[in-house]
């Protein structure tokens, strides 16, 4: 059994193994048998996060119709993944036999959200969102604070890529978020 992420450096486990171990900060994602860390959070991409989730549930929660989780272990597909934001339908979040939230999520997000860090690889951030598609998730973004653009991943359809004024696509129950890639980018000017 393995104890720690230092003792299992390249060496392949079980993601039931990964799930044994104590959590880590940056979080670290289990895919194809291997432990990979996030990148520490810095200041855009932690603006973006929080003002992003927040923006997100200020339109949802009063009528219970998503929730916007940052930093949520989801664990499906055989992986443990940890995306930016995930955002689940009321319906679809994970409760206990007391009709509480669970503590563990073993299912896919309907939408994730992915801010792209300086030292992030774009591809290796664009193949954990189109997992997710393929494992149901029905939205992607990826945002890239460097060209102050974001992606729109979908399934089965070619990603598209707003910027600007143009207004950014979300879940189909979510009304009036009306969100353009200006505004969201204009929070990062204090």
């Amino acid at each position: 059994m393995v104890n720690s992420i230092e003792s299992i450096d390249q060496t392949l486990i079980s993601l039931d193994e990964f799930l044994k171990l104590p959590e880590t900060k940056p979080y670290s994602e289990y895919i194809n048998g291997k432990i990979e860390q996030k990148s520490m959070l810095q200041g855009q991409h932690s603006v973006l996060q929080g003002s992003l989730a927040t923006a997100i549930n200020q339109k949802v929660l009063e009528n219970k119709i998503a929730y916007a989780f940052p930093e949520l272990r989801c664990t499906f597909g055989g992986r443990s993944l940890v995306p930016d934001i995930s955002v689940f339908t009321w319906q679809r979040i994970p409760k206990n036999e007391k009709g509480k939230i669970a503590n563990r999520f073993l299912t896919y997000p309907d939408w994730v959200i992915e801010i792209l860090s300086p030292e992030q690889s774009a591809n290796k951030v664009m193949r954990k969102i189109m997992f997710c598609l393929g494992e149901g998730t029905k939205l992607g973004w990826l945002i890239d604070t460097e060209d102050e653009s974001v992606m729109i991943l979908k399934p089965n359809q070619f990603p598209e890529i707003k910027v600007e004024k143009e207004i950014l696509p979300v879940l189909d129950d979510i009304k009036n978020l009306d969100l353009s890639v200006e505004k969201m980018f204009s929070w990062l000017s204090f």
